[in-house]
């Protein structure tokens, strides 16, 4: 009878409800610097683009500054931006970018105090507990594309692993068709020149079904810029920030600088100088055109002394991201950055270095978070073992962000009353209704205790972990594509593919 109860009780209990597709950062900013320090980086960024200039070496970039009234020598390819054109664009920019997922449901905003996660991304290995380390594939692509969908936590897919058994002209083809068809979260597209850009918009276009004004009308998908750090920006980011701009798509500036080697030493200096070149790009988007989505970003850390190796979820990568969200709330746009790990493989140092640089961009206000799960030896391979472990911390700050003001106010005065002192609170009606749905259930962690943890086989996290990622890839594919997009798609692809496919521009 007992039983029977325990099971009705179960059965009738209402179920855990989370919903970690619209989070918002609910901790207060931190700041790495004094407001008049902040201010001072954010002038001496404006200065050094006016005296010292960028070097912009994509000729159309460089017509495009001179029309915007830019200071220009070809001879050079130095480009002088003074800072009313910097603060032209500042203002022009978008403070907040609606950006459609393949279902609506998928739908982000980008925006300060919005916060979006994103799965390690661009690396050139992939490696798992079974494979080993290995170049990424297109089945690893499609794997961890499928990985992205399954946790609602992660909100856009990132550029994963260079799937290296498919030559790069034919690449953007086969990355956007498992975007389309395996997840419904806002995909990426690579800058790598005008045709595989444009070829990547059609296909996008397309299977969404959308006429191209309404493709034009609203952001559908991104790309990440890097600046060439210091000063430069290259043809093909160059050409993908007027790319991007010009069809009303996302473009996220971020300069890779890394302290002591193309940057100075210092958090202030490296982020200063990272600021100015987000800074110039942001203001090609807008001289491209007035009003189009870009958002600000960093990624700056530092390097180990002695090998040079970049290293990361430092105190030093901390305080840049702090520093960083510092100026981007000055100038008030969405913006990126970034966690990481320079561990080997999925250990004690990956979770640390991972989880500090993440607290690092929490604590900064990061609208978006890329490199949060996955992501190792400094972003030369994605584990599939890593991106489970780092769910689970992505999960619990979700779930900080999901509760709102209003967790735990149910003040329990019923219990109180029903408990006398020394008792407890295990059968009491508050806490049968609630046992099911009140806590976080974990993804990994096992709560056994020793004894239990050992007869179960004493599996490690990362075993376990493995397990998951194996469970979920066993599982069909929950993304059903329509049939006729899905037909238009690979009828592209065909008559592109056999047409030679599009180089990249280099």
């Amino acid at each position: 009878m007992r039983q029977g109860r325990k099971a009705r009780q179960a059965d009738t209990a209402p179920k855990r409800k989370v919903d970690y597709r619209n989070l918002k950062n609910p901790f207060p900013p931190m700041r790495a610097f004094s407001d008049d320090h902040i201010a001072k980086m954010h002038e001496a960024a404006l200065d050094t683009l006016e005296n010292l200039g960028v070097k912009v070496l994509l000729p159309a970039a460089r017509e495009t500054f001179r029309k915007g009234g830019a200071k220009v020598d070809d001879s050079t390819e130095m480009v002088f931006i003074g800072r009313e054109i910097v603060e032209a664009a500042l203002a022009s920019a978008p403070k907040s970018i609606p950006v459609a997922g393949g279902a609506r449901d998928r739908d982000i905003v980008l925006e300060l105090g919005n916060l979006v996660f994103q799965p390690g991304a661009g690396a050139p290995h992939a490696t798992d507990c079974i494979k080993g380390r290995r170049p990424g594939t297109w089945e690893d692509y499609q794997d961890l594309t499928r990985l992205t969908q399954h946790f609602d936590v992660l909100h856009m897919v990132p550029p994963l692993i260079e799937p290296q058994d498919i030559p790069i002209h034919l690449r953007h083809y086969a990355t956007m068709e498992a975007q389309l068809t395996l997840t419904d979260k806002v995909p990426f597209i690579f800058s790598r020149g005008t045709p595989q850009v444009e070829q990547s918009f059609e296909m996008l276009r397309d299977f969404r079904g959308l006429s191209d004004a309404a493709f034009h009308a609203g952001a559908q998908c991104y790309t990440i810029i890097n600046t060439n750090s210091p000063r430069t920006i290259d043809i093909p980011m160059a050409q993908g920030l007027i790319d991007f701009a010009k069809a009303g798509q996302v473009s996220i500036v971020t300069p890779f600088t890394l302290m002591g080697a193309m940057a100075p030493i210092t958090v202030a200096g490296a982020i200063t100088l990272s600021h100015l070149e987000a800074l110039a790009a942001i203001t090609l988007t807008q001289l491209t055109k007035e009003g189009a989505p870009v958002c600000y970003g960093t990624f700056t850390s530092n390097v180990d002394m002695k090998s040079g190796a970049p290293v990361f979820g430092t105190p030093e990568h901390f305080r840049a991201s702090l520093a960083a969200g510092q100026l981007a709330r000055l100038i008030g746009l969405p913006w990126r950055s970034a966690s990481g790990s320079a561990a080997n493989l999925n250990d004690v140092q990956a979770a640390n270095e991972t989880q500090f640089g993440t607290w690092g961009c929490l604590m900064a206000g990061a609208t978006v978070i890329i490199h949060a799960a996955g992501w190792l030896e400094g972003g030369l391979t994605v584990s599939y073992e890593k991106l489970v472990t780092d769910m689970e911390v992505l999960q619990m700050v979700a779930e900080l962000c999901a509760a709102g003001e209003d967790a735990g106010a149910d003040l329990g005065l019923d219990a109180i009353a029903d408990v006398q002192p020394g008792g407890h609170f295990f059968g009491t009606p508050h806490t049968m209704a609630r046992y099911q749905s009140e806590f976080y259930e974990p993804l990994v962690a096992d709560y056994s205790n020793y004894g239990t943890w050992q007869e179960q086989g004493a599996v490690d996290a990362t075993t376990r972990a493995a397990g998951i990622w194996q469970e979920i890839l066993a599982q069909a594919n929950p993304v059903k594509p329509d049939a006729t997009a899905l037909g238009r798609l690979k009828d592209f692809i065909d008559k592109a593919s056999q047409a030679g496919g599009a180089a990249p521009v280099s």
